[in-house]
């Protein structure tokens, strides 16, 4: 007999033998729970040696779902045994434990010294002054958005909370991050879910994002529907709208939620029927061709009476990109800004090799989209959001310095209300109530406390960032500039981040030297040019 047998066996032989003390002996209520233990697992033995679907369980009969049991609670003993404080899966412990405590009003100062290797290549330095200042003020931390063409601009945070929806997201959890927006002043991003009744209870800024479902301001056959959107977008709580044309955790891909997902609350808040998936195509139907694209944001403008009109988007197809671009300047429409997303960013669900090998990371994509709208002219008419792993106010100070107006955090601001990381966002049991539509588990999620969290974040990150930014003698945040920031290479040279960094001159694109100019930053970036027309992707 096999040597991986013997645990059934003997499984097989206690049952007996208990059964047998039971009947024939004395006995006892611990000798029978024992035999009815060993009998179970006699059982679940035979049931692993008669089916067909799971070859370890046929050849290692009871014992083989040990390996099924620790693969389970693989993450969990990685994260609380194995794992570093500095290793990104795809969060830190450090990073985990910086937004836990500045959420929670604790003390987020380090002893003893860094615990990042300065000296690694990427390390990355912010340059201070030998003259400090005094911090900006926090409420000072903010962007104006809205262009010419905008007669309702919005003053942004420089820190507000990405895109999540309502049912991506629990009913409590988008109350506690919606009230803790409203307490510090900031913004949050509705997701493609559209605006629900939890968004409204405690009338925080929104933005409203515009998925390809339309959800929110979509006829029966899954339509836009201008005059659904125009009902919604007047609302004085809609201080921004979002067109979505892609996002960084599964770029160029659709979504479904399940109709066994969909309660109630989902239906009406998205303008869907009960009992039916879900559906979020990989592209709008409102427009085609980066042209329609322009014209769709003129359209919502409209619609809107003047609030600012912009789009989110993972660079792809540089080519796609650069189309957009001449789109704007045949038009003569200009969104009032763009959100930047970047691969690394997250999402309740998405396919393994979207989530690792689609999309360009955030950082790449944004010094590009901020550099082409400097080789157009276009730079100060339009504003850029950026979101993808933004927890802290260096990564703040990082990307403003590399290009962006302001910054958006979905997972830093699921910290906030308790997330751990637990990566379980797709099965409807999250452990701590924030990516669920269970209710019980939702349940011990408090909204009142977690929101006091959320504005604690917010606010101890935007005052580190505005210590950060007195240290380096900067007065204005818009003075942030990419000679700040020290990086070193992969020969551990500290260079300045800007020499590491594309740049194209101002105007650059409008004259014929335009391909050469971009191929000098990039090879073969002045054929994605070539190639781009503004009617067609």
């Amino acid at each position: 007999m096999p040597a991986r047998f013997i645990p059934w066996i003997l499984s097989i032989l206690i049952a007996i033998l208990s059964g047998l003390y039971c009947i024939v002996g004395p006995g006892g209520h611990h000798v029978w729970l024992l035999c009815a233990i060993f009998v179970g697992f006699s059982i679940v033995g035979l049931m692993d040696l008669m089916q067909s679907h799971h070859a370890i369980l046929r050849n290692y009969p009871l014992i083989g779902h040990l390996r099924f049991f620790f693969e389970f609670i693989r993450p969990e003993i990685r994260q609380y045994f194995l794992e570093s404080d500095n290793e990104e899966i795809p969060f830190s412990r450090a990073q985990r434990a910086l937004v836990y405590q500045r959420a929670k009003g604790a003390s987020d100062k380090r002893p003893f010294g860094t615990l990042v290797d300065v000296y690694k290549p990427s390390a990355e330095i912010l340059l201070q002054r030998g003259n400090p200042i005094s911090p900006p003020s926090v409420e000072s931390l903010r962007v104006r958005v809205g262009g010419a063409q905008c007669t309702q601009p919005y003053f942004i945070s420089l820190f507000n909370i990405s895109a999540m929806s309502f049912g991506a997201l629990s009913a409590n959890a988008i109350m506690a991050l919606n009230r803790g927006a409203q307490k510090g002043g900031f913004a949050h991003d509705t997701g493609e879910g559209s605006v629900s009744v939890y968004h409204r209870k405690y009338g925080g800024d929104l933005i409203w994002e515009i998925g390809s479902g339309y959800f929110g301001c979509r006829n029966s056959s899954g339509q836009f529907d201008p005059e659904r959107f125009k009902a919604t977008a007047l609302d004085p709580q809609i201080k921004m709208i979002e067109i979505k044309l892609s996002q960084g955790a599964k770029p160029g891909h659709g979504g479904v939620l399940p109709a066994s997902k969909i309660t109630p609350e989902i239906a009406q808040a998205r303008g869907v029927p009960m009992g039916e998936d879900c559906v979020s195509p990989a592209n709008h139907s409102a427009f085609h061709t980066p042209k329609e694209l322009c014209l769709f944001i003129q359209e919502l403008r409209q619609l809107s009476n003047g609030k600012p009109v912009g789009f989110k988007l993972c660079i792809g197809n540089i080519a796609d990109w650069f189309a957009i671009v001449k789109a704007m300047l045949e038009t003569k429409i200009y969104p009032d800004f763009i959100v930047v997303d970047g691969s690394e960013g997250g999402t309740g669900a998405a396919p393994v090799e979207f989530v690792d090998n689609i999309g360009m990371p955030m950082r790449d994509g944004l010094r590009l989209v901020h550099s082409s709208l400097i080789g157009v002219g276009l730079r100060d008419q339009i504003r850029i959001g950026v979101a993808g792993k933004i927890v802290s106010a260096f990564d703040m100070m990082r990307a403003l310095a590399i290009g962006a107006d302001w910054c958006n955090s979905a997972r830093g601001f699921m910290f906030a209300i308790g997330c751990i990381q637990s990566r379980s966002c797709h099965t409807d049991h999250c452990p701590t109530g924030v990516a669920t539509q269970d209710r019980l588990r939702q349940g011990a999620l408090n909204p009142m406390d977690k929101s006091e969290r959320v504005y604690r974040f917010h606010h101890e990150t935007l005052l580190a960032f505005a210590e950060m930014c007195a240290a380096a003698g900067i007065r204005d945040h818009e003075a942030i500039t990419e000679d700040l920031i020290l990086r070193r290479d992969t020969q551990t040279k500290l260079t300045p981040l800007g020499d590491q960094l594309m740049k194209i001159p101002a105007g650059a694109l409008l004259t014929a030297q335009a391909e050469q100019i971009l191929d000098s930053q990039m090879h073969g970036l002045g054929k994605q040019w070539s190639l781009a027309q503004a009617s067609a992707w």
